[in-house]
């Protein structure tokens, strides 16, 4: 299946995010994987349109029309990965939740160890622009680190640094305490590359033994407890994100 039509109809994959199935992107890799199929017949090209009244399925499974988009809060523990599907058998974020969401997909990643604030939505449209850079949204996290760092070294990531050839932006961080051989530092991101954190860290000569992260732009952690879930209002959300961004995930 590959024309175009219906022209009313809006692309597989733009489709596919907003039902929260993937993000565009990934969606696109699924049409390539050969596992979409519209009213029966398997689709080899992202260009095609549908509308919801189609039987259209991703592994057999048919994907219910877009709803309008939500976001929860997750208190992340460590030990999951945030994948819907782990080669290693490893116990994921979706699983945690299946019974206690509808179908959904994150705003970013946080490592197996990683810990704290993940964001969570049934739209893929949400979630591409809630992680694009040009959002302008910090990500804070808590560290505790073996080793010891001076406030100095710490103030210098503010222009940036370069880990094993991958440049880092701007990092904003804070020497809060040292507590015997680790140290507790805040510290605040704006691209979220992989294990950035980390990667950083080890270049000040630290080795990072808990990472928590408190606040993803102005959706904060605060008390929500370990493994919980608590829905960001649309009222909040359509604050926060500005007129131009609600329009454009149709919120």
């Amino acid at each position: 299946m590959t024309e175009t039509a219906p022209s009313d109809g809006e692309r597989i994959a733009k489709y596919l995010a907003r039902a929260g199935v993937a993000s565009r992107r990934e969606a696109e890799r699924l049409i390539e994987q050969g596992v979409v199929t519209v009213d029966g017949e398997t689709l080899t090209s992202p260009a095609v349109k549908v509308t919801p009244e189609m039987d259209i399925r991703v592994d057999g499974t048919r994907i219910a029309a877009p709803q309008r988009p939500r976001l929860w809060r997750y208190h992340k523990p460590a030990g999951l990965v945030t994948t819907h599907k782990d080669p290693q058998g490893r116990p994921t974020v979706f699983d945690a939740v299946a019974d206690r969401l509808p179908r959904v997909i994150s705003v970013g990643r946080l490592d197996l160890s990683t810990e704290g604030l993940l964001l969570l939505t049934n739209s893929g449209a949400l979630a591409r622009r809630l992680e694009l850079p040009s959002t302008g949204w910090a990500r804070r996290y808590r560290v505790r680190a073996h080793g010891r760092v001076s406030q100095g070294a710490l103030d210098r990531l503010a222009d940036g640094v370069e880990v094993d050839g991958v440049a880092y932006g701007p990092i904003r961080a804070q020497l809060d305490q040292q507590q015997g051989g680790n140290v507790w530092i805040t510290l605040s991101i704006n691209e979220g590359k992989n294990r950035e954190v980390r990667n950083v860290m080890r270049h000040l000569g630290l080795q990072v033994n808990r990472l928590i992260r408190t606040a993803y732009g102005p959706f904060q952690l605060g008390k929500l407890a370990r493994g919980a879930i608590e829905e960001i209002p649309g009222k909040q959300m359509k604050e926060q994100l500005g007129k131009t961004i609600a329009a454009e995930i149709g919120l």
